[in-house]
C-alpha cells in the first residue's frame, strides 16, 4: 500500500477493490471507478471535474488514510457512497442526505435544469409542487431554476422533512419554499400549481425483496408502493388535477415501474420524455388529460382501496 501515493491511484486502487467485494451501484454513480473518484474528491476536497495535471498530485499521510478508511466503510458496511459522505449532488446543486431520505439521482434533475421547456413558458411559472419531497431536493432546485415561483415541498415523513429543512437553509430559501407534511395531497385543500412533480414510491413487493444490500439502507417509506408498485402513483393520478390551473402539467418519474403504469392504463397517453444524459419511466400529463381520464383514475384507486380493505380482513 505504500506505493500508492497519488491522486490517481487511490482513484484506479478503490475501483479494484470495489469491484473484488462485488459492490453495487447507482446512487450518484453506476460504476466502481467514478465512486472511488467521489470518494477521493471528497475526502480531498477538491472539485469531481479535476483537472488532468492534478490527479498525480501526492496525498499527505494522513489524506491517504482518510481516503483509505472511507473505502473500507463503503465495503463493510454497503451503504451508499452520499450516507458515508452526508452529501449528494442533484441538478448541479450539494445536498446533504442521510438514511432519513432516498439519495438524490432521479433523472427530473435535468428536466429542471432544463426549465421544463418545451412544455411550460418559464417566466409563466409562478408555483410548483415537489410531491413526495425527501431530501428537498427537487422543491429546492426548481426553485433556482425558477427564482419568482413559489414553492411547496410536501411529505408524509417527519424525518424527510427535517432533512429537506437542513438543505432549504444551507440554500437561504427560507422564503421560498414551504414544507408541509402531508399525505400527498391531503394538506393542499384549495392550492393549484402550473407544475407538479414527483418523484414517488414505485418499487413492487417483489423488487424489494430482491433489492441489493445498498439500497435496504435507504427508507422503505420512500421505496415500496404496494404489490406492482403502482399505489402510491395511482392517488396522484386521481387527484393532480384539482390542484393544477388550467394549463398546468404533471411529471412523475416511475422508473423501471413504467410497464406496470402502461398495463394499469392502457388508453391513457402518457408522454415519456426522453433523458439526454441517462435515466427512464419520466411521464408527463397535462391537466385537460387528467380530467380527460379520470374516471379511469378514480376506478383504479377505489379498486385498490378495497383490495386492502379485504386483505385486512383477511389478517385480522
Amino acid at each position: 500500500m505504500d506505493t500508492l501515493t497519488t491522486v490517481r491511484d487511490f482513484i484506479r486502487w478503490g475501483a479494484s477493490r470495489f469491484n473484488a467485494a462485488g459492490l453495487v451501484f447507482g446512487h450518484g454513480t453506476d460504476n466502481a471507478l467514478d465512486e472511488s473518484a467521489a470518494l477521493v474528491m471528497h475526502t480531498l476536497r477538491l472539485p469531481h471535474e479535476l483537472p488532468e495535471e492534478y490527479l498525480d498530485s501526492v496525498l499527505t499521510a494522513a489524506e491517504r488514510k482518510q481516503v483509505i478508511k472511507l473505502f473500507e466503510s463503503r465495503i463493510e458496511t454497503r451503504k451508499p457512497a452520499a450516507y458515508l459522505t452526508h452529501e449528494a449532488w442533484f441538478a448541479g446543486l450539494s445536498f446533504y442526505v442521510d438514511e432519513r431520505v432516498l439519495v438524490p439521482r432521479s433523472p427530473i434533475a435535468e428536466l429542471i435544469t432544463d426549465r421544463f421547456v418545451p412544455w411550460v413558458v418559464p417566466q409563466q411559472v409562478g408555483a410548483v409542487l415537489d410531491l413526495c419531497t425527501g431530501s428537498g431536493c427537487i422543491g429546492i432546485a426548481c426553485a433556482h431554476a425558477f427564482p419568482e415561483a413559489r414553492v411547496d415541498a410536501v411529505d408524509l415523513s417527519p424525518d424527510a422533512l427535517a432533512v429537506a429543512q437542513r438543505n432549504v437553509e444551507h440554500h437561504g430559501l427560507e422564503q421560498r419554499v414551504r414544507l408541509l407534511e402531508s399525505d400527498l395531497f391531503e394538506g393542499l385543500q384549495g392550492e393549484r400549481y402550473d407544475v407538479i412533480v414527483s418523484n414517488p414510491p414505485y418499487v413492487s413487493l417483489g423488487e424489494m425483496q430482491t433489492l441489493p444490500q445498498e439500497f435496504r439502507h435507504e427508507p422503505v417509506l420512500g421505496l415500496a408502493a404496494g404489490a406492482d408498485g403502482m399505489d402510491v402513483v395511482a392517488r396522484i393520478l386521481a387527484e393532480a388535477a384539482d390542484h393544477l390551473t388550467e394549463s398546468g402539467i404533471l411529471i412523475v418519474e416511475v422508473g423501471y415501474s413504467q410497464e406496470a403504469l402502461m398495463a394499469c392504463y392502457p388508453d391513457v397517453p402518457f408522454l415519456w420524455l426522453d433523458i439526454e444524459h441517462g435515466g427512464e419511466g419520466v411521464f408527463l400529463l397535462e391537466r385537460h388529460q387528467l380530467l380527460e381520464y379520470r374516471q379511469a383514475f378514480d376506478c383504479r384507486v377505489k379498486s385498490r382501496a378495497s383490495a386492502s380493505d379485504a386483505q385486512e380482513g383477511v389478517n385480522r
